[in-house]
């Protein structure tokens, strides 16, 4: 694999400051530009390691700190292994920050992120692609309707409230995205019930989009975190050649 460089960045926001790891090939070229949405325990080494794997694959990537507005990552203090089951107060802590950052607020962000990568001279010109895990994929699809013409392509990956019943809900804007869309669902995953999965296959079919949803049989959500309990290292190679597709065939 290739040798990277990454780097703490801030990135202005209309809102503050956001901090942000931002990683790319070590040859100095300009690459396609990736936006990679937390999940719900945020930047953290995991994340950052994630990160480091795909601009190895020769990607410049940005993955900000989306509960800035908290203060800047880790804003919890997190152990090096996350159990849920034997540390429930975790989620008591991180619940709060994901429930504050409202869609509003999260693509006037979004727009800040991009403008990063856009103006990044590691990164080439043109629209980027994005990947989200559990609620980045949900940021992923707000992201990929909210701004069509800026992204290329989009994963998400154990997301969770894709398409419920909210006047805000995600795939309400899906259906301006002129991305490739690929979903990798968690199999029996309480945030994201069978009838959501369907609901959004059928808003993407009714507008055109291009996309793929899978479900990752016995696969539970937030199977590509390796620092956590939920970890499914078979699931987690798949959403990793599924990703990979993706970004090849998109740029």
């Amino acid at each position: 694999m290739s040798a990277v460089q990454g780097q703490t960045v801030d990135v202005p926001t209309e809102d503050g400051t956001a901090d942000a790891y931002l990683v790319h090939p070590a040859d100095g070229r300009p690459h396609p530009g990736v936006l990679l949405y937390q999940d719900a325990f945020g930047l953290r080494p995991h994340l950052r390691s994630m990160a480091d794997r795909l601009a190895a694959a020769g990607y410049t990537v940005l993955v900000p700190n989306v509960f800035y507005r908290h203060g800047r990552a880790p804003v919890v203090e997190l152990p090096e292994f996350i159990d849920l089951d034997a540390r429930p107060e975790i989620f008591g802590k991180v619940g709060p920050l994901v429930q504050s950052l409202t869609p509003d607020l999260a693509m006037r962000d979004a727009a800040a992120y991009l403008r990063r990568l856009e103006e990044d001279p590691l990164v080439v010109d043109g629209p980027v692609a994005l990947t989200g895990y559990c609620m980045g994929a949900r940021l992923a699809l707000l992201t990929a309707g909210t701004y069509p013409e800026r992204v290329a392509a989009a994963a998400g990956f154990h997301g969770g409230r894709l398409a419920t019943d909210a006047p805000d809900s995600p795939h309400l804007v899906a259906e301006h995205a002129t991305a490739e869309l690929y979903f990798g669902h968690a199999d029996d995953d309480p945030s994201l019930p069978p009838e959501q999965i369907e609901q959004l296959e059928r808003t993407l079919d009714a507008a055109g989009v291009r996309h793929r949803c899978e479900v990752y049989p016995g696969a539970r959500h937030g199977f590509t975190q390796a620092d956590t309990d939920a970890y499914d290292p078979k699931a987690d190679e798949r959403h990793w050649s599924a990703l990979l597709d993706l970004l090849d065939r998109t740029f």
